[in-house]
């Protein structure tokens, strides 16, 4: 069987070991964590926020031929699961939905917008305000830093940056420079509060981006992202970089200032040997590494099979036990190919802890979302996928799939209903 890891001597058991009662869709959980479902059945969802009255509010993606889902807007009684589920607007497509000073914020593939929330109804009454404007289409992971600051994702438009013109069946060259770098491929920063900005008006923050969902500021601290690492070098490169060094180019999270490269596409990481390597567009051969010292480490890395890290929240609630307090959730939504016995990395949460700005060692928080063995982990066999995360203002996680649209609401310390 073939072993799966991930770096930074992450470890495939669950915190604790796995709970003794039997949680709803055979999850594996801490002891002394219990899951319920607070709804099932919404479709293709994606990212969720919280208000502090406990309602909540989810993104959607659609199909070519599948009508907009919208925001859906769900009020859970007083055993959390939803007693009112009202779809509302026609933004969609965007993946970043926030709470932020009491308004609603929500990306669409070309925007931010703004929802403001009456106090006692769950479905906003007034029309959205444009925030921002003219982002390059992608699904826009967002972010606030409590000062003020807006921080939006945008995908770099592409697997690699390759010269169109090279010739069919040839080796792609890589563009130098990338000129998707300077619209998209990164991060960029606005004002929280003014309405009707543009693109061109907002700080270019970060750089180096393939394509990333997850995105999350730590409090007295920075903002932190995970990111896709590439996909299909050794199918492009195959005289040069093997199987197995293509499945240790990972997922990664960052700490990100201003001024991080991430260093996509000019470079990409190992997350076996530790080291930043010149992407084969850009001549390297799978062994040349860069000597720049502008390029950022990961504080983690997420190998092999890139198990496709889709949200990262930082745990602010006082519910769980001390050790969660501060650290980072992760959604991992699983590694995609052909199917595998062993199953492919990832389905499950991951928990990292966090000392100030130090990143802790990884470790499975929740499994079993797939199923019960290992080859449940493949795309067509996966129950549910998790996708998105959220902390509600009681202190509990809440975990979005993308399968069937169902949401769990877990817990610690309550009693199993």
């Amino acid at each position: 069987m073939r072993k799966i890891f991930i770096a930074a001597a992450f470890a495939l058991s669950v915190v604790g070991g796995p709970a003794l009662a039997a949680e709803p869709d055979g999850l594996l959980l801490p002891p002394g964590f219990h899951a319920n479902v607070v709804a099932e059945g919404l479709g293709p969802i994606r990212h969720m926020a919280i208000r502090d009255n406990g309602d909540i509010y989810v993104s959607t993606r659609h199909g070519r031929d599948e009508p907009s889902l919208g925001i859906i807007a769900l009020r859970p009684g007083p055993d959390h699961k939803a007693t009112q589920i009202e779809h509302f607007s026609t933004v969609d497509q965007g993946t970043g939905i926030r709470i932020y000073k009491g308004a609603l914020y929500a990306a669409s593939g070309t925007g931010i917008f703004r929802f403001s929330l009456d106090s006692a109804a769950l479905v906003p009454t007034t029309a959205p305000e444009s925030v921002v404007d003219g982002l390059a289409v992608s699904n826009h992971a967002i972010a606030f830093d409590g000062h003020g600051d807006l921080f939006v994702s945008l995908d770099g438009g592409g697997n690699i940056c390759a010269d169109p013109n090279t010739p069919k069946g040839g080796r792609p060259v890589g563009l130098m420079p990338c000129p998707n770098l300077a619209v998209k491929g990164g991060i960029w920063r606005f004002d929280a509060a003014t309405l009707g900005q543009k693109f061109s008006e907002g700080e270019h923050y970060a750089t180096g981006v393939r394509n990333m969902s997850a995105l999350d500021w730590h409090d007295s601290d920075a903002l932190y992202c995970a990111v896709h690492g590439r996909d299909g070098t050794h199918a492009a490169f195959p005289e040069i970089i093997s199987a197995a060094d293509d499945d240790a180019i990972p997922d990664e999270m960052f700490r990100v200032v201003k001024g991080t490269d991430m260093g996509w596409p000019y470079t990409y990481y190992d997350g076996a040997r530790k080291l930043r390597l010149i992407s084969p567009e850009y001549g390297g051969d799978g062994k040349k590494s860069s000597t720049s010292a502008s390029y950022a480490t990961p504080v983690a890395a997420f190998q092999p099979q890139r198990p496709a890290v889709l949200d990262l929240t930082f745990y602010t609630g006082n519910q769980f036990p001390r050790m969660y307090r501060g650290g980072a959730f992760l959604a991992l939504h699983g590694g995609e190919g052909a199917p595998m016995a062993e199953g492919h990395a990832g389905y499950d949460l991951v928990f990292i802890p966090f000392k100030g700005n130090q990143a802790g060692t990884p470790v499975v928080f929740a499994d079993g979302f797939a199923g019960p063995s290992p080859g449940d982990k493949n795309v067509k066999t996966a129950a549910y996928r998790p996708v998105g995360l959220a902390v509600g203002a009681d202190g509990a996680l809440y975990v979005a799939d993308s399968n069937k649209g169902r949401i769990w609401r877990i817990s610690y310390g309550e009693t199993t209903k």
